[in-house]
């Protein structure tokens, strides 16, 4: 991977939901709305203005801008909740440190990102693994291990936790070099139709019930 050549964090999850949906969107540039995804914005516009808050025990900061030199990867984080103090260090000043990058931390104020997401969990990994590189990200930044993470799902009101366990940083680590070669190579994936696709705003573009013809073998049939 080229390092200077950052690619958007949600890239991620649209990789490993559908290719095709994802090249359409990274690389053609190309976005449809329908009723879910103005929902799924109207969810996000509560979480994506700046702000930073403090409770007892943790302070919580929205719309955190991210980077991951490793993945490659740039973007937001909808929540970051810093928990846990060190001792001999005020909150408020441990609280600017962290939040401002200006001190690296091995730290007590350990970072732990939630991601908004409208509908309800996937039996995929698309949202997990868009969550984990998050936590790339802030372990970057932060100089820390971040263990857990929540995604929150809008339907059901409730959080899902999220360990970041090694196979999860494997499949992440896996999806961020899938994503960069799709867009070095700046090929089309084949259509995948499947159940997704009924929901998926970019139908009409994707067209996914139509084989991608393969022009050389069309040709070839032609001249037989």
């Amino acid at each position: 991977m080229n390092k200077p050549d950052y690619l958007m964090l949600s890239g991620i999850q649209h990789f490993v939901f559908c290719k095709r949906q994802c090249a359409l969107i990274h690389l053609e540039q190309n976005w449809e709305d329908n009723t879910l995804t103005l929902l799924g914005d109207a969810l996000h516009e509560r979480v994506n203005e700046p702000h930073t808050e403090s409770r007892p025990g943790m302070k919580i900061e929205r719309a955190r801008s991210i980077k991951s030199e490793r993945l490659g990867l740039y973007g937001k984080a909808d929540v970051v909740e810093f928990y846990h103090p060190p001792a001999g260090m005020s909150s408020s000043s441990r609280l600017q440190a962290v939040l401002t990058g200006g001190a690296k931390t091995n730290t007590q104020w350990i970072p732990f990102p939630v991601e908004y997401k409208r509908g309800k969990p996937k039996a995929g990994l698309e949202d997990k693994i868009q969550l984990c590189a998050q936590a790339f990200c802030l372990e970057e930044t932060f100089d820390c291990k971040i263990e857990k993470g929540a995604l929150f799902y809008g339907k059901e009101r409730r959080r899902l936790e999220v360990e970041f366990d090694y196979d999860l940083r494997q499949a992440t680590i896996e999806a961020s070099e899938g994503f960069h070669e799709m867009m070095r190579s700046q090929k089309m994936p084949p259509t995948e139709f499947g159940p997704k696709c009924k929901n998926c705003s970019l139908m009409e573009l994707c067209m996914p019930e139509t084989e991608d013809v393969n022009l050389e073998k069309y040709l070839e049939s032609e001249e037989l």
